[in-house]
């Protein structure tokens, strides 16, 4: 097990004014799980080669245990990596694929059998070690990747979306077990998704970037309850924040036909935005109330029926033009397409932010 710390750790690819990793400052803990997440292209999938040694550091540096680590070879770093596309030798057997890294280290042969049998007893793969690759499921082929990272006892794992190519309910079931495993195993891992819904559920900490710069560091539920800016806030959560920028007045934001109370201290901190505030709220953080004058009527567009509860997507006239909202409702009292539902969020769940620079008030 091990610490990592990227130190202001940049990456310029060639013919590029803009880094695609720009200073990246992160502690990562013995023994974390730690998840990077964002759009494609932010930096994610580079900030993890570099520390594979797989890219090189421009400016900066990387260090495992303390020991700097930034223009070491891959092989000298002792980390394994999952990779998206499993890259298993198909001439090979399960068996001789997890065993591959510690027969280049010319590794006794009763250790090998010992640690090959010990991670597929933990990886449900003993009926499968004499099968090759193209005998196996995608799942299958996933966890045959993860057993040859951990045979080798690295000190740091490495994961690249590994589950991006299953199909949904192998997706979940799979991100359970990987976390289920860390856990068992205790390994520092970094794990690079574009899913923030796997990031929320596997990670004991996220980081979210965005076009190479790391926006926030913080636990899943930080996160959630409290975005420290509007990107963060609209990255994470499934459905997405209802994020709108709206006029600013001496006693809140004036949402429409609704006027949302905010603090004084909010209030002046909100100065600078153009005489606008920015202010969101979760689809379940609004309540469906009777038609009144302080709510929002919003014309339903869409239904999502999830069985236990319903996303109603719609949308409402504001001063600016019609504007998108998503709210979660029971399911036993969801509206109909076509219908107007009135909304009204709830005071005590609001999020404010400078429309200006974008940062939570």
């Amino acid at each position: 097990m091990a610490t990592v710390t990227y130190d202001k750790a940049s990456r310029i690819y060639p013919g590029s004014e803009r880094p695609a990793v720009n200073e990246l400052n992160l502690e990562i803990g013995d023994g974390e799980f730690l998840v990077l997440v964002g759009p494609s292209g932010c930096g994610k999938s580079t900030s993890l080669r570099m520390l594979a040694g797989l890219e090189d550091v421009d400016r900066g540096r990387i260090l495992i245990n303390d020991k700097d680590v930034t223009h070491l070879p891959p092989k000298s770093r002792d980390i394994a990596m999952v990779f998206q596309n499993y890259a298993l030798y198909p001439h090979m057997t399960v068996y001789e694929n997890m065993a591959f890294a510690l027969k280049l280290r010319k590794t006794p042969k009763s250790e090998i059998d010992t640690a090959v049998k010990e991670a597929a007893r933990l990886l449900q793969l003993e009926e499968y070690l004499s099968r090759k690759p193209k005998a196996l499921s995608g799942g299958q082929r996933q966890r045959v990747a993860m057993g040859r990272a951990i045979v080798r006892k690295p000190q740091v794992f490495l994961m690249d979306e590994p589950l991006s190519n299953l199909d949904a309910k192998l997706r979940v079931q799979t991100r359970s077990q990987i976390a289920t495993l860390q856990a068992t195993l205790g390994v520092t891992t970094v794990y690079v998704t574009h899913d923030q819904v796997e990031a929320m559920t596997m990670g004991h900490r996220v980081a979210v970037m965005l076009d190479g710069v790391l926006q926030q560091v913080d636990t899943p539920r930080a996160l959630y309850d409290t975005p420290g800016n509007v990107f963060v806030a609209g990255f994470m959560g499934s459905p997405a924040m209802n994020i709108k920028t709206v006029p600013l007045n001496e006693t809140g934001a004036h949402f429409g036909s609704l006027n949302l109370p905010l603090t004084r201290e909010q209030v002046a901190a909100a100065q600078g935005g153009d005489g606008k505030v920015t202010i969101g709220f979760r689809p379940e953080a609004a309540d469906v109330v009777g038609e009144a004058p302080d709510a929002l009527a919003i014309k339903v567009d869409l239904v999502e029926d999830l069985g236990s509860d319903a996303n109603v997507y719609g949308h409402a006239d504001l001063p600016g033009g019609a504007e998108r909202f998503v709210v979660r409702t029971e399911r036993r009292n969801m509206p109909h397409m076509g219908e107007t539902i009135f909304i009204k969020p709830q005071t005590n769940s609001l999020h404010v932010f400078n429309a200006g620079s974008g940062i939570r008030i």
